[in-house]
């Protein structure tokens, strides 16, 4: 998995918002076609191995991609001062505009 980030050459070391909903939307895709097989294949350490690194590379970027936009889905709210889900453009809105 770290041989797969994606580097990149922004002026201040970021990667694009619609670059990191991107590498969201594969990591979930990789996520659940890794429980698929699972499903089939309960005992391969392999595979379970691979799920786990999943989940720690789309908390990475998903925590990666919050600090940067903001809240992902209304549970990535982090303020305990305002309600920022309403506040930053809706996931999809960034996504199409970058």
């Amino acid at each position: 998995m770290k041989g797969d980030r994606i580097m990149t050459n922004q002026p201040n070391g970021q990667i694009r918002p619609s670059e990191l909903s991107r590498q969201i939307d594969a990591v979930d895709f990789a996520l659940v076609e890794t429980v698929l097989y699972l499903d089939a294949y309960p005992e391969n350490r392999q595979a379970l191995e691979f799920y786990h690194a999943l989940l720690s590379e789309h908390a990475r970027l998903v925590e990666q991609y919050e600090k940067t936009v903001g809240p992902l889905t209304a549970d990535g709210n982090r303020s305990t001062v305002s309600w920022d889900w309403v506040k930053t453009p809706w996931p999809w809105e960034t996504a199409a505009n970058c």
